[in-house]
């Protein structure tokens, strides 16, 4: 089969090509798992997180890739979920224990046995996967593969991520960077919250303008001051100095929600000018959000579908993925980016 693997780590700079197109043995599957032949796999920055080594896989080579569609093809002996043909997603939840406390009160997102797709396991960026039918997740018929693709965790984590937030109706939201998770949060919100007012901070221009085509209220840079304080604040970028802009903003008692897997060190110095007064003070909280349940992925395929809402896609083929992930690090985004493996 096609794949596209990783075979070290290292900075992903303007020309590098960290992954390699090949031919790679095509997965066999055990008696609980399917088969997929993929048809398409969302980008994520967490392949680069990956690359640059902030979550590095355990092992190399790797096929990364975590937000997978395709086409049952396979079926083990005791899979009961999933017919021949049938569409099946696979999220960055690959597996956990099922046994620990974490798992058993719903958290298995916190499993100390948690493993993820692309990073612990082979991927998406490839022509077949083979997953647990207990992690593999209904596509439903609203959406087509490529539509689909990027709800599985760009969607999934950013509806994680709003329940964090304890928003209510008539408050005041603000998003932190503006790529695939912010623009599905924002169109959540506007169903979910009509009186939510909405406020953007992107360091690109074309993201802000692409806040107010969806319907923010507001988008600034960074380092703005919004009109009004914030009741909550969801961070989705991958470096540090958004942060103390978003608690700046932050009101009295208000909570940010930092929804990344890890943080760039190259401005990491500027948390020397945190100040506890205008940045910390006043009951605000910092919450972060580690990985998805299965059960994030399928509340929000359920959600996304009733309410229609639908992402904004590039695609990219296979052996585009080092231009698609290239142009993700230097924020050339709308919505989000999908490699399609197979028609």
């Amino acid at each position: 089969m096609k794949a596209m693997i990783l075979e070290k780590l290292g900075a992903l700079t303007s020309d590098a090509e960290p992954l390699h197109l090949v031919d790679w043995p095509e997965p066999t599957v055990s008696e609980d798992e399917l088969l997929l032949a993929v048809s398409v796999c969302g980008v994520c920055h967490t392949e680069i997180d990956e690359i640059e080594g902030r979550t590095p896989p355990p092992c190399l080579p790797l096929i990364p890739g975590h937000q997978v569609v395709g086409r049952v093809v396979a079926l083990g002996s005791h899979v009961k979920r999933f017919a021949l043909n049938e569409r099946a997603g696979v999220a960055w939840i690959h597996s956990a224990c099922g046994t620990c406390a974490y798992c058993r009160s719903g958290r298995e997102n916190l499993c100390p046995d948690f493993k993820a797709t692309g990073r612990d396991h082979h991927g998406g960026y490839a022509s077949y996967l083979a997953v647990r039918e207990n992690f593999a997740h209904p596509i439903p018929a609203f959406f087509t593969d490529a539509e689909a693709a990027p709800l599985l965790c760009a969607g999934a984590v950013g509806y994680r991520s709003l329940r964090l937030t304890g928003l209510q109706d008539g408050q005041n939201l603000g998003l932190t960077g503006f790529g695939a998770s912010g623009h599905l949060v924002l169109k959540l919100v506007k169903h979910l919250f009509p009186h939510v007012s909405i406020f953007v901070f992107a360091r690109s221009e074309s993201e802000r303008a692409f806040s107010l085509e969806l319907g923010a209220g507001w988008a600034g840079d960074h380092d703005e001051t919004a009109p009004v304080k914030l009741d909550c604040i969801i961070d989705t970028t991958p470096v540090w100095r958004p942060v103390l802009g978003a608690l700046q903003n932050l009101a009295p008692g208000g909570r940010l929600v930092i929804n990344a897997i890890g943080k760039e060190e190259q401005d990491k110095a500027m948390l020397a000018t945190l100040d506890y007064t205008s940045h910390l003070w006043m009951e605000k909280e910092i919450k972060s959000v580690a990985n998805v349940t299965r059960a994030d992925v399928a509340d929000f395929l359920t959600l996304a579908a009733e309410m229609r809402i639908k992402p904004e896609i590039q695609e990219y083929a296979l052996e585009k993925a080092n231009e698609a992930l290239r142009e993700l690090k230097m924020r050339k985004i709308r919505g989000a980016k999908v490699l399609r493996i197979a028609f």
